[in-house]
């Protein structure tokens, strides 16, 4: 695949925004694309809930607190947001997996994630 070819989410369709407030994905442009320098594979477009941003906090991923330095805000329960793949995957197992916009879901999110357990946790379209 070239880089100049369209994204295309888990459905194999094109890839939709995930979330432009806030400014979320590797390259801060609302959609969840990668890259070959993107180590954690933020694929995954997904529907913040406290628990999981709890979650998050908990395993060193603190996701809730506004980090002005790097022009964060913080995120709220309801913001959408591009998760790395394998934390997906790791609050999948722990049970707190938040909701998955598939449509906003890169397809390398599949390298990690297996489809059956994105489409459990997909969010009512």
């Amino acid at each position: 695949m070239g880089d100049m070819d369209p994204s295309v989410n888990v459905l194999g369709e094109a890839l939709q925004s995930c979330s432009t407030a806030p400014m979320t994905g590797f390259f801060r442009d609302g959609a969840c694309n990668t890259c070959v320098e993107d180590a954690g594979s933020h694929t995954v477009c997904a529907l913040m809930t406290a628990e999981f941003l709890a979650f998050s906090k908990y395993v060193g991923n603190d996701l809730s607190t506004p980090r002005p330095e790097f022009g964060f805000a913080g995120l709220d329960p309801g913001d959408h947001w591009c998760l790395c793949a394998a934390r997906f995957l790791q609050a999948h197992d722990e049970g707190c997996a938040p909701q998955v916009n598939l449509a906003a879901t890169h397809q390398k999110a599949l390298e990690i994630v297996p489809l059956e357990v994105l489409r459990a946790h997909a969010a009512a379209s």
